[in-house]
């Protein structure tokens, strides 16, 4: 029977969320253990709480050794709003605009009458 055991990597002796491992056969037969990085949720929107599409789920600090097209969406409000939330905010705000003119518009006539 082969043994699978494997001393852990550095001084942290217990299977805690921050010092997981993974098993790993090397290519000369021996099994040794792996250090598993935490994995993040990743941006979301500002609005919706939703995960953004199309941005890398880093740590805070590696986004600054990636490149900009993996930090942020080519749109408006690119890295920090998702895109249905951002046509929610057109709309709104066309439709204000609209408003603003029919009142307007309504205070014209009312005026000439």
């Amino acid at each position: 029977m082969v043994d699978h055991r494997v001393t852990r990597a550095g001084r942290h002796s217990y299977n805690t969320k921050s010092a997981k491992i993974r098993t790993i056969r090397t290519p000369g037969g021996r099994h040794v253990a792996q250090k598993i990085k935490k994995t993040t949720k990743g941006p979301k929107c500002s609005d919706c709480k939703c995960s953004l599409p199309g941005i890398k789920h880093l740590k805070r600090s590696a986004y600054k050794n990636t490149k900009k097209r993996e930090r942020t969406v080519s749109r408006a409000y690119g890295g920090s709003a998702c895109g249905n939330c951002v046509k929610m905010r057109i709309v709104r705000a066309f439709l204000l605009e609209e408003q603003k003119a029919v009142k307007k518009l309504l205070a014209e006539r009312a005026s000439k009458k």
